[in-house]
């Protein structure tokens, strides 16, 4: 599903879901940093039990940081990490329970986006490199210097998937964060900590609601647990509903978007000119002088975060569907909410591509809940039940939606024309311009080539002085200008380290701008491809499915087409019963590259739908079905081979070139990458030959593992981890796995599972540090164990009983009216605004620049995030809201015993069921609103109006009057230096 887009949506439609988080800082004495003190009250006024935390969503911005240089070791992306999930645990602050959960090996339904996305990836990194070269040998040419190239680690970010050196060692290091934080901070000391890491089979999000599904209604589970999940994806919206655990939050960060929130004096992030206090932006690589520390050119703005509370989207669509008219019956939220999930399954999501009908940017989930209103009476009842679809229900509900599809088509392709039409003239009316001062650089020996016009009077420069003020430079005239100034620059070493800066940073726009250039498909100098299909005219039926699935006759056609359906139904059931229940099928796949018409899907309560279990691919197959042949470095020399030699028996599934239709979009990232399907059974056949030469250390890099568990030597549930440690003593590693402990709530805060007794020492006096210049641990009061979920219970899709629900905060007035929807829109005014004339968002960040506008620095967001929807008349004021291989490490790995082949992980051999059951209808439970949360942390978070500590939420009234006073400085964060990469001892933890 589109992250921006989806979110960006939910937002703008129900606004009250969204919270600012409140955050405090460090403070800094003496350039000594004191960490925030977790284990004080939350300062958002609401206190948290579990954090779960994607750390996918963590990996990716730590390899490609937006707040510092990039890393180009491991080590680096470690430290960034631990301060990644530092500043999300200060606010946080869970009580109970932190699960760290990576990316294990998908289900073959994922594998086909990662195998597009990491081939796209390899594809884009070639190309981009080709274009620098060109540049550095023009910079060359013009003799303008440029740092060398650097050897990094992350040079692959395709190296973030299961089975590679870097995810074994990034395990390694996670740990050892564990035991520092559980050793030395006060905050976690209560904690229990989960980590599952890639060699665990699962997506990490689904790991995650596994978990919590398989906790819920067990002895001991406290029904108003406070959930909080990080992560960037839109699904995690779509999965914390599916829990039907009222008290959760997403938390994520604000995006910024491209110019939202600049300062045009500085060209700096996070605020806006009236609050510009003129210091230099540091750029990557720079070095900071003593004098120039305290200035203010050590920090960069850093991103503020929000929550977004389930329980608010919950009361929203209760509203909402509550105006469905001539209700036959009364209203169940919990099935309502069950079939929000599924229709938002029809815009994208990461298993079946988007149908043509349907584009999220064109109001599409508008139109879905607007035909499922519509016709919920003609429907007889919900879509859903639980994880079943009532597939009679779905096609009588796509085929209304598929009523609108030519409508949809030509509107689409009038808009596309014209956008293509503009985008053209614009480029082709850009005057290009050549510097007149240019000068050969062999005239002055190899000295700075004046690459562009003489500089004006008092020209600032980017380095500061002391006082935090620029420099100023004064000009010199005519020609002697060029030669004088590189003359003085060819002296002044400082100045040359400032021009070779200056190049690097030219070179990169440059290259950036060329990239974009070549995938924008109305660049005028690219030729566009013919669309064939030409949607919304006579026939684009038949030629979609005549071009898109290469059929020739009407009986090739007709004969796709029903498979194509099958395919897609299948599909639907499989991603809903993932949601709700967890894998049906590790095997399954969708094997198009393109879905159907919403109108073709008929017939459905006529299909049987059911599923094999199987099981998960091992990671070195997984990452044979994924990677491209560049990214076979991270693979052993015997798989590699099966990747690059032009022999290799499978080597068509590694197509060096390949198509990307664009399919009707602008950019080439946007378009469907053509690539050949895996056949398993080859992959698997060619894989038995070679499995036999892999190192002890490849094979368990190559194993599917259990989660760990990590607590303090005081918690309770310490002493149970001790006393099996003493029963299994003796016991081979083999056997320790297979000796399962049930947990006892009363020891673990309600929670459920079992331990096992881990390999190697549970608990060794001495944790070595993987990191480099991080210290080793001394002294470690930290015990491990093997963790294994409850065995699995049907998931109940309603709140537990004896659940409290928070007060009501949203009401009729804050419902938005109903939209125009995309294809009824005459374009004159965009939906959702007033028939006045209003500025465009660079007008107005102009004016909000040029006026002596002061942000509310934690109120950041676009308009998406307004206040909220006045009725009232009269004057009003809205504050401004802006939106914004090294092996050595490997060599003593940490306590695991290998997941055993009939693991709890797999409950059965086969999986069918019937989808075309009748919809029971339930009365909702515990609805009652006159209920209250009493726990002691509160609810004032809840009321509209004011947080606990003050600060704005959302108004009841129009404000007359802007208040006074209001000028916080802006939001920052601090640069730290990371040392280079380099093997260290090996920690004394053992994985078998």
């Amino acid at each position: 599903m589109g992250v921006p887009a989806f979110y960006r949506w939910l937002a703008e439609k129900y606004p009250l879901v969204v919270v600012d988080v409140v955050e405090e800082e460090p403070i800094v004495i003496d350039d000594v940093s004191i960490p925030v003190d977790t284990t004080k009250p939350n300062p958002n006024g609401l206190e948290f039990d579990n954090l779960y935390l994607d750390m996918n969503g963590i990996i990716h911005p730590c390899f490609h940081p937006e707040d510092r240089p990039s890393p180009t070791t491991f080590d680096e992306v470690f430290q960034c990490m631990f301060e990644y999930i530092d500043r999300i645990f200060g606010m946080v602050r869970p009580r109970k329970v932190l699960y760290m959960a990576i990316d294990g090996v998908a289900p073959r339904a994922k594998m086909n986006q990662q195998r597009s996305r990491r081939f796209r990836a390899a594809k884009d990194a070639a190309d981009a490199v080709a274009e620098e070269e060109k540049l550095r040998e023009e910079f060359e040419a013009e003799g303008r210097k440029l740092p060398p190239k650097l050897q990094s680690q992350t040079f692959d970010s395709n190296v973030i998937t299961p089975g590679t050196p870097f995810m074994a060692v990034l395990s390694v290091a996670l740990q050892y964060y564990i035991h520092l934080r559980l050793n030395n901070d006060p905050g976690w000391k209560n904690v229990k900590v989960i980590l599952s890491d890639a060699n665990a089979p699962g997506e990490g999000e689904h790991k995650i609601m596994s978990y919590i599904r398989l906790q819920r209604n067990l002895p001991g589970y406290d029904p108003n647990t406070r959930h909080c999940l990080y992560g960037l994806d839109a699904d995690l919206i779509m999965l914390a509903l599916a829990t039907h655990e009222v008290h959760f939050s997403i938390l994520r960060e604000v995006v910024f978007t491209a110019q939202q929130d600049k300062c045009f004096l500085c060209g700096q992030m996070g605020h806006l000119a009236a609050g510009c206090e003129g210091k230099a932006k540091r750029k990557d690589g720079d070095q900071l002088d003593d004098d120039q520390k305290g200035t203010g050119a050590e920090v960069v703005a850093k991103k503020p975060y929000q929550f977004l509370n389930i329980w608010t989207l919950r009361e929203y669509l209760d509203y909402e569907m509550r105006n469905i008219p001539n209700f036959p019956f009364e209203i169940d939220l919990e099935r309502i909410v069950d079939d929000f999930i599924f229709i938002c399954f029809f815009v994208g999501n990461d298993f079946l591509p988007h149908m043509p009908t349907l584009e999220i940017r064109e109001g599409a989930i508008n139109l879905l809940m607007a035909v499922y209103k519509k016709e919920f009476h003609a429907l007889g009842g919900y879509l859903t039940d639980s994880s079943k679809l009532n597939l009679s229900r779905v096609e009588h509900f796509i085929q209304a939606v598929g009523c609108y599809e030519d409508k949809i088509f030509q509107k689409r392709a009038q808009l596309h024309q014209r956008q293509a039409q503009r985008i053209k003239r614009a480029k082709v009316q850009v005057p290009q311009v050549q510097p007149d001062s240019l000068v050969a650089v062999n005239r002055f020996q190899g000295s700075r080539l004046a690459s562009g016009p003489s500089p004006a009077p008092y020209q600032q420069y980017c380095r500061s002085s002391g006082r935090g003020n620029p420099e100023k430079v004064a000009r010199f005239s005519s020609e002697a200008s060029s030669i004088g100034a590189a003359i003085v620059e060819a002296e002044n070493s400082s100045a040359l380290d400032v021009e070779v800066h200056e190049n690097k940073e030219d070179l990169k726009a440059k290259l950036k701008e060329i990239l974009r250039e070549k995938s924008d498909a109305f660049n005028s100098r690219n030729p566009q491809e013919e669309d064939k299909v030409k949607l919304g005219e006579p026939g684009w039926r038949d030629r979609y499915y005549e071009e898109k699935f290469s059929t020739k006759t009407q009986e090739e056609r007709e004969a796709v087409r029903k498979d194509v359906i099958l395919r897609y139904t299948e599909g639907l059931c499989w991603v809903m019963n993932y949601y709700y229940e967890g894998v049906c099928s590790w095997e399954w796949f969708y094997p198009y590259h393109y879905a159907p018409f919403a109108s073709d899907l008929k017939d459905l309560g006529q299909l049987k739908i059911s599923f094999n279990l199987g099981t998960p691919f091992k990671p070195f197959n997984q990452l044979l079905g994924v990677f491209p042949a560049a990214s076979a470095h991270a693979l052993p020399e015997q798989y590699r081979k099966l990747m690059t030699d032009p022999n290799s028996p499978i080597i068509d599934f590694y197509p060096t070139n390949f198509e990307v239709d664009m399919n009707g979009k602008r950019y080439a990232w946007q378009g469907i990458a053509k690539l050949p399907f895996i056949d398993q059974g080859r992959l698997l056949s060619e894989v038995g030959k070679i499995e036999h030469t892999l190192t002890e250390e490849e094979t368990r890099r190559n194993s599917m593992m259990f989660e760990m568990l990590f607590v303090s030597s005081s918690h309770p549930l310490s002493v149970c981890i001790y006393l099996l440690d003493d029963c299994c003593r003796q016991l081979t590693d083999k056997d320790r796995v297979e000796v399962k402990e049930q947990i006892d709530p009363k020891y673990s805060e309600g929670m459920n599972g079992y331990l096992s007794s881990c390999a190697g020492e549970s608990c060794p006096p001495v944790f070595r540090s993987p990191v480099k210049c991080m210290e080793d641990i001394m002294d470690n009061q930290v015990i491990c164990s093997i963790y294994s979920l409850p065995e699995v219970h049907k998931h109940i899709t309603r709140p537990p009983a004896g659940v409290v629900f928070p007060k009501k905060t949203v009401t009729v007035g804050d419902l938005k009216p109903a939209p125009v929807l995309w294809h009824e829109d005459s374009g004159q005014n965009p939906p959702g605004t007033t028939s006045q004339r209003q500025l465009g968002d660079a007008a107005h960040r102009l004016v909000v620049n040029s006026l002596q506008v002061k942000v509310d620095n934690i109120s950041y967001g676009n308009q998406m995030h307004a206040l909220r929807p006045l009725s009232h008349a009269g004057p009003q004021y809205y504050p401004q809201h802006p939106s914004y291989n090294d092996q050595g490490l490997l060599g003593m790995p940490p306590p695991r015993t290998l997941q055993h082949p009939q693991g709890q992980h797999y409950r059965n051999s086969s999986f069918t069921s019937d989808w075309h059951s009748s919809s029971a209808v339930y009365n909702a439970q515990n609805r009652s609103p006159s209920q209250h949360h009493d726990r002691n942390s509160g609810h004032a978070h809840y009321q509209s109006g004011r947080h606990e500590n003050g600060g704005l939420i959302y108004p009841q009234r129009p404000i007359t009057q802007a208040p006074s006073g209001l000028r916080p400085g802006p939001s920052h964060g601090v640069y730290n230096k990371y040392q280079s990469y380099q093997p260290s001892g090996a920690p004394r933890y053992q994985r078998f």
